[in-house]
């Protein structure tokens, strides 16, 4: 446990931050895992889909949640998945 003032405070501030930060990060991975399975059925869902992943990922970046060039990988990843299931 902290000893010192601040590090108290830095601890309480953690947990909240960890708690805000929890269910955006659920929320982004749900999505990512229902745009992955569209491309994995090349359903006709899967550019909607692909698209609210991108905007997801974008918001976690955002809020800080995921680095911006994690984001920025996964979204490339995910589009470029979406091209290759329409070939």
């Amino acid at each position: 446990m902290a000893n010192h003032k601040s590090a108290q405070k830095r601890n309480r501030q953690r947990i909240n931050i960890t708690a805000r930060h929890r269910g955006v990060k659920t929320r982004m991975r749900g999505i990512l895992k229902a745009a992955r399975a569209a491309i994995a059925e090349k359903s006709e869902m899967a550019e909607g889909a692909v698209k609210l992943a991108c905007v997801a990922l974008d918001k976690a970046a955002t809020k800080n949640v995921l680095p911006t060039k994690r984001a920025a990988r996964l979204k490339s990843r995910l589009e470029s998945q979406l091209h290759a299931s329409k070939q």
